[in-house]
């Protein structure tokens, strides 16, 4: 399996036109988030915006509204409807397909109930726009994934391991067991491109193509993180690039900006909030590098 490398990277970075406008960057719709959990749509949504998109819509339960637009001053919001305990609700459905957007993020932080599980299905069903899956948007789907393969848009999933195994109907140890070959099976079976997290990362697409992840450490091993890489692969996505190419580009991206921010912090004390300082930095060296990593 050949590894990621600075120049697939800088392929799949289109270069920012000097007469760029927000309308021509693209615009990422993320629903995201629930009472409890506001983090993870924050961290999606800021490494969203660090990583180029040109507007972002935060489609988020309206209980959580005040801290995300306390924390991230950039973004249009969309409060939504909201069960008893701050999920969003299944009859936010007609809204959400109404939004105009070049790519959808959807799961971070979502929480996995009835109501989650009804919107997701029922929004991938009518999607026609490229869309990245994550955490609790793969859990609402881990009782039959068979939805993923009547979605009419590109999609990238990006579960660690135990998502991976609850997609699957096995253990996280079984998926660890050979991972090239299962996001390679679960990528033809499904027509998705799986970004299977961990030491390693490998991202797989169904016509077969894969690459494995030469950076990142075990200082990312925090909650959070995975958060981070979704919002950049949906940016990357929102912006017009291809789907394996976009998150093969942000897995190396995530893992350069963890690797930066290890070198400045140590492993130990490193969060994910510092990927997100590190990503301007990260972006700038693979721009400016002229050799392979």
């Amino acid at each position: 399996m050949k590894p990621v490398t600075v120049s697939i990277v800088k392929q799949a970075l289109a270069p920012r036109p000097d007469d760029a406008h927000k309308g021509t960057m693209g615009t990422l719709l993320s629903i995201c988030g629930c009472y409890g959990m506001a983090g993870a749509c924050l961290l999606s949504s800021k490494a969203a915006l660090r990583s180029g998109v040109g507007l972002l819509k935060c489609a988020l339960p309206k209980s959580i509204y005040p801290i995300a637009a306390a924390g991230i001053w950039e973004s249009v919001y969309l409060p939504l409807e909201e069960t008893p305990d701050g999920k969003t609700a299944a009859a936010n459905l007609p809204f959400l397909r109404d939004q105009a957007a070049d790519a959808v993020l959807m799961g971070c932080g979502m929480s996995v109930c009835d109501d989650t599980r009804t919107l997701v299905r029922g929004f991938l069903e009518a999607c026609d726009k490229p869309l990245l899956l994550d955490a609790d948007a793969l859990n609402c789907l881990a009782d039959d994934p068979s939805v993923l393969r009547r979605v009419k848009a590109p999609v990238v999933i990006t579960p660690h391991p135990a998502e991976m195994g609850r997609l699957l109907g096995v253990s996280a140890g079984e998926v660890n067991a050979d991972r090239e070959m299962t996001a390679k099976r679960f990528a033809a079976d499904y027509g998705v491109i799986v970004v299977l997290k961990g030491a390693g990362t490998v991202t797989a697409a169904p016509d077969g193509r894969a690459v494995i992840n030469t950076t990142g450490n075990s200082g990312m091993a925090t909650g959070g993180s995975g958060d981070v890489l979704a919002g950049i692969c949906a940016s990357l996505l929102a912006q017009g690039g291809e789907a394996f190419d976009s998150a093969a580009a942000a897995v190396y991206l995530h893992g350069l900006a963890g690797d930066l921010a290890a070198a400045r912090l140590g492993k130990i004390s490193m969060l994910p909030t510092d990927l997100l300082d590190a990503l301007p930095q990260a972006f700038l060296s693979v721009q400016r590098s002229g050799k392979e990593r």
